[in-house]
């Protein structure tokens, strides 16, 4: 968390915030169940629609599924390298071929599910080898039809199911050549070298995953042509004469984690593949058709989908290998977690946005926190980082500018640089300039001073001896970055030493440090559940005890009415002074005999600012 007003950033924002990534797409599963089930409930209750190509706009009929309940189906699966297929008299082609399915049983197979399942291991033709793709054809037909169209009296329109899927997927693999500076030497394997020369910095491949499953989606609602919601509408076929609808075919591959997915190359003999047919229930579909819709409209590009594919892979694990309990008590502690996110945030804008004075406050940790935040964003920005991550860190530098604005006087000069750019003018706030707490300030920092520069020269050493970068761009903010993840939490510590100096803490955001503190417990609480670098977890831990460190100085700083607080005023009634006097004229008499009115001192201040 960070302490608004002087403690820095912790390690928990300077590097990858895994927790919270975690809690966005466990809440986007949340979010996707809850919007598909309440648009789906709202479109099948609904009346039917019309339709401005029918006559007088007349309103589309419900429909029915063209294959009743329990009706007896043949299963044809073939395996081509074709995305039509047409070939229906090829053998080798037929990968299984499956009688007298029963549409909607969920007691027969092999498990007493409606499950069955086949496998076998298929030659890889040469095409596939060198990038190609494969394609897998199913087709479910009532018992006694056969999926050609060419084969008259047995082929029946009404009574095929037909669904398309290419079977392998393709990956883009991004190669970074990385070198000792000082030595030009690299421990990247020479072969990848030469595939990166060859094909350059991003290499699309194609994968394998050897598990696939086929569900046939036990549905009989009557579904309204043009009424069927996204995304559900993609997958619901009407036939164009009869206005009915097919059974939906679904190929179901959320469970296929992408750390299983293998490269299809030259070396592989074989393919292993294992097709499974099971019914699937109406809603658990649109469970499966919500996490895997994306909007037509989103303007992200295609790798920022790989990245969102391979972040839900830890949320998939989650699901697969954690307790239910302990599942239960994630969710509801992820809720708990972006509650306390807002309130921080809102109390934060507040806190400055209403602040007059900067007595009691480290602004040298707040400009410290600019550069920290501006490090983390361009060391994401050169590593390709998550598109999630990147938003939040740049939204966070957006919220320090804008508190550099609260606490120094920043104006816009009348002449321009180069007559085009706008010349700033920055400097302290008086109520920062003519107090204590400047000179503290100063004092931490440079006693701050004897320590990290020290680290950060060795660190630079380190790194630049035993580590590899792409180049000098590089090793600059890989290098600053390492040092602010290691040692970014000392910057913490000058507003520590500005409340010793000044004997007080009342000056600190104490509802945004709540917050801030509980939403780190809860990352300390889930840096043991989720899988995180070590570093992470480390870095949890030095937040709660900088944090107990605040709370024991707001233990030994009680409120003390007879002290002087930053503007020379006290709580105390001051003595032979007469209480029905007006306010303004009460004062404090100097060695030099001149009266200085406390109350408008402070009231001056607050102008000057």
């Amino acid at each position: 968390w960070c302490i608004s007003g002087g403690g820095g950033k912790a390690l928990s924002l300077i590097g990858f915030n895994w927790t919270n990534l975690t809690f966005f797409f466990s809440f986007l599963v949340l979010y996707r169940i809850f919007v598909i089930w309440a648009i789906s409930s709202w479109f099948r209750r609904g009346s039917s629609t019309p339709d401005p190509s029918t006559p007088a706009g007349a309103p589309h009929l419900p429909s029915r599924n063209l294959f009743p309940k329990e009706s007896l189906m043949d299963l044809y699966v073939y395996i081509s390298q074709d995305e039509v297929f047409s070939d229906f008299n090829d053998t080798q082609s037929l990968f299984w071929f499956h009688r007298d399915l029963v549409y909607g049983d969920w007691n027969t197979g092999e498990e007493g599910d409606g499950c069955y399942e086949h496998s076998i291991d298929l030659d890889i033709p040469e095409k596939v080898q060198m990038n190609g793709s494969l394609y897998i054809h199913v087709y479910f037909t009532k018992t006694g039809f056969h999926p050609d169209p060419k084969r008259k009296g047995q082929y029946r329109r009404l009574a095929t199911v037909h669904a398309t899927r290419m079977l392998n997927k393709f990956k883009r693999r991004k190669f970074v050549k990385t070198k000792n500076l000082l030595t030009g030497e690299t421990e990247t394997d020479p072969e990848m070298i030469k595939r990166a020369e060859s094909h350059g910095p991003v290499e699309i491949i194609s994968h394998w995953h050897p598990n696939l499953t086929i569900n046939m989606v036990d549905d009989h609602t009557a579904w309204v042509k043009g009424s069927v919601p996204p995304p559900l509408d993609q997958h619901v076929k009407f036939d164009a004469v009869s206005g009915d609808y097919y059974p939906i075919v679904y190929f179901n591959d959320y469970w296929n984690l992408q750390k299983d997915y293998y490269p299809i190359n030259e070396s592989l003999q074989s393919l292993p593949l294992r097709l499974s047919y099971c019914p699937l229930s109406l809603w658990r579909w649109q469970l499966y058709a919500a996490q895997n819709a994306r909007s037509p409209w989103n303007f992200l590009p295609e790798d920022t989908y790989e990245q969102s594919d391979e972040d839900q892979d830890s949320v998939k694990v989650a699901l697969l290998e954690t307790n239910p309990y302990l599942l239960g008590v994630t969710i509801v502690v992820s809720i708990v977690h972006s509650i306390f996110e807002f309130l921080a945030f809102k109390n934060d804008i507040q806190f400055w946005n209403s602040r007059q004075s900067m007595e009691g406050l480290s602004v040298r940790s707040i400009i410290f926190g600019v550069f920290q935040s501006l490090v983390v964003l361009l060391y994401i920005l050169d590593n390709e980082t998550n598109f999630v991550v990147q938003v939040s860190v740049f939204i966070g530098l957006l919220i320090d500018f804008w508190k550099i604005t609260k606490v120094m006087d920043v104006k816009v000069r009348e002449n321009k640089l180069f007559g085009i750019l706008p010349r700033l003018s920055i400097k302290d706030k008086s109520t920062y300039v003519q107090s204590s707490t400047k000179v503290f300030d100063d004092m931490a920092f440079k006693y701050l001073s004897w320590l990290l520069y020290p680290l950060f020269g060795c660190y630079a050493v380190y790194s630049v001896l035993y580590q590899e970068h792409k180049g000098w761009y590089s090793f600059v903010l890989g290098m600053l970055y390492g040092f602010l993840l290691t040692f970014g939490f000392i910057t913490m510590t000058p507003q520590l030493f500005i409340n010793y100096k000044m004997k007080s803490v009342a000056h600190l955001p104490w509802r945004m440090l709540t917050y801030k503190a509980l939403n780190t417990f809860i990352d300390d609480l889930f840096a043991f559940v989720i899988k995180m670098p070590m570093m992470y977890r480390i870095g949890c831990l030095r937040d709660d005890v900088v944090f107990f460190v605040y709370l024991y100085q707001r233990w030994i700083y009680r409120v003390d009415p007879n002290r002087m607080n930053e503007f020379g005023t006290s709580g105390a009634e001051p003595t032979g002074v007469d209480p029905n006097k007006d306010s303004t004229a009460q004062g404090v008499v100097t060695a030099t005999g001149e009266v200085a009115a406390i109350t408008e001192k402070a009231e001056e201040e607050k102008k000057n600012d």
